[in-house]
């Protein structure tokens, strides 16, 4: 049987065929694109059905964020939020808190609210609207309660003396050099790792990570995305997470596919060795399912959070004069990207700085003497800070750049005036020059860093209005175009699975995304508000009711 799709307009992301009137699918794969006449020798043969649900709107390929952690998104989603920035979710709306007082004003209130003796756990604090956080800070809400602060970044988390008692962590276990500030209860970077270990009892039970598993799935869904990356899958426990993924994100009522991207760290430890631990992943793909996959990616680390400003930069650095952090040793870095490299992996890096870039870029120039390879995938995650001269030498070597261009909207107000300066903060996420210099670029959202709303990356994108409403680096805008290629099949070529989404034509997946306007012709400044109507998922419609 197959099924006829007629549309408004449909973009295809085929260049040979940018835009049809209709797409025809049988099972989970598309068997024509074109016009409405043109189909007639398929349904002159074969019997089908017309769905002219969405004959009025404007379907997309398949959105693709390629770099989300759903492990870590259902780790916080349960949790409190309490961020400078208003977050949109399909259960409600949370309001910005913006000030030290009323981030105090709201822990005191959710402490009051909170059963006695429950664990309070927060997510989205940052010091340059919070101030500075502290155990003792923490304290003065409560001594007995256990609190936990998780920062905005992610890589850092702060615990009062409730908290330091529930998990039994004392200073006896803090080893020098350990990025970990005991007194103030302040586990950052590797030391988070500490920190996570001891919570992970509570954070990963059975029925709170299911709950935040379903709510991801929901995240997911209503931001149009067919297929997402897990980009650090073993985060917490690797079989934990791999466990609670095959029961909550493998089912028919999963609208997407992930690629599965194994934590390099987690590999490390398990192997003991650079080899062994690339003998460990190239075992994961035995755990594949149709839904959840692994393949020859790897997940590395360069240096710290952006959103800490712990982003390793080059001169002039910070204007404070204080430094970023490696989370990983640079060293060790260059002996685990060899080993995947040379085991022929599409190897991710987690780089923010510019200064982290340029150590990154060298490694992998190195990489290209020892080995040449083409068509290699390798790929620069987050892409805070960078150079002209960075964007030569991606090209030449023949990386990609996935880049969480929302940085830009929430952080360079505040950074050009308490961080780098305007100069750096308005071209964060050189997204333009990348496209002028054909490298392929997506976008991701890194969720909860960014909302897993791939539109409003595209919107970012498009203008370069921050939270201000002021425009930075109006030269790095993209076309409405090009961002709708970074979401869609730009995407997908990061992932490895641009032979079967990401573009529509025969084929491929039938992953669609229907929208109310199209993304190329409406007013860029409207581009993240469109409606989005529904999903099709490999043929199966998914409607969105949120």
């Amino acid at each position: 049987m197959l099924t006829l799709f007629p549309a408004r307009s449909v973009i295809t992301m085929n260049p040979s065929a940018p835009i049809a009137e209709a797409i025809l699918v049988r099972d989970d794969r598309i068997v024509e694109v074109g016009g409405l006449d043109q189909m007639a020798p398929w349904l002159n043969k074969h019997d089908h059905v017309v769905d002219d649900r969405y004959k009025n709107d404007v379907i997309c390929p398949g959105f693709i964020d390629p770099h989300l952690h759903p492990t870590m998104a259902a780790v916080l989603l349960p949790m409190e939020f309490i961020t400078a920035m208003k977050w949109k979710l399909p259960w409600g709306e949370v309001e910005p808190t913006t000030t030290e007082q009323s981030f105090d004003s709201r822990l005191q209130t959710l402490h009051h609210e909170k059963p006695p003796g429950e664990p309070l756990f927060t997510w989205g604090y940052h010091q340059l609207w919070h101030g500075e956080m502290s155990k003792q800070r923490m304290n003065a809400v409560s001594q007995e309660r256990p609190i936990i602060v998780w920062h905005r970044s992610f890589h850092e988390v702060y615990l009062n003396d409730g908290a330091l008692e529930m998990t039994s962590i004392n200073p006896n276990m803090i080893k020098p050099g350990s990025q970990i500030d005991f007194d103030n209860g302040h586990f950052y970077e590797n030391g988070l790792g500490v920190a996570i270990s001891k919570l992970n009892p509570w954070i990963l039970a059975p029925e709170r990570y299911a709950e935040g598993l379903r709510r991801l799935k929901a995240v997911v869904h209503a931001g149009g995305q067919t297929t997402i990356g897990d980009l650090a899958t073993g985060l917490f426990d690797f079989e934990t997470e791999a466990n609670a993924l095959l029961e909550h994100l493998n089912g028919d009522d999963v609208p997407f596919r992930s690629r599965l991207v194994a934590h390099g760290g987690r590999m490390l430890a398990e192997g003991g060795s650079p080899d062994g631990a690339v003998a460990i992943a190239d075992k994961l793909p035995e755990r594949n399912t149709h839904r959840l996959r692994f393949g020859k990616h790897i997940k590395l680390f360069s240096d710290g959070a952006f959103f800490s400003q712990l982003a390793q930069l080059q001169e002039p650095g910070y204007i404070d004069g204080h430094h970023g952090e490696w989370l990983t040793v640079p060293e060790v870095l260059e002996d685990n990207i060899r080993a995947y490299w040379h085991a022929g992996y599409q190897i991710h890096v987690h780089v923010t700085g510019d200064l982290g870039l340029e150590l990154t870029l060298d490694i992998l120039e190195k990489m290209q003497f020892e080995r040449p390879r083409f068509n290699h995938g390798f790929t620069f995650e987050h892409f805070g800070f960078s150079t002209p001269e960075q964007i030569r030498r991606i090209k030449a070597l023949g990386a990609q750049v996935s880049a969480n261009v929302y940085y830009l909207h929430e952080l360079s107000d505040i950074y050009a005036q308490e961080g780098i300066g305007h100069e750096r903060a308005s071209q964060m996420a050189r997204v333009g020059s990348c496209f002028a210099a054909d490298i392929n670029t997506t976008f991701h959202s890194d969720f909860t860093m960014a909302p897993a709303e791939p539109l409003n990356s595209a919107w970012v994108a498009v203008n370069r209005i921050n939270h201000t409403d002021e425009v930075m680096g109006e030269h790095e805008r993209l076309s409405q175009l090009q961002a709708l290629q970074a979401i869609t099949i730009n995407a997908a070529h990061v992932l490895g699975f641009a032979n079967e989404t990401g573009s529509i034509r025969a084929g491929k997946k039938a992953d669609l995304t229907i929208l109310e306007e199209s993304p190329l012709s409406c007013d860029p400044s409207d581009l993240r508000d469109i409606p989005i109507r529904a999903t099709v998922f490999e043929g199966a419609l998914y409607e969105l009711s949120y």
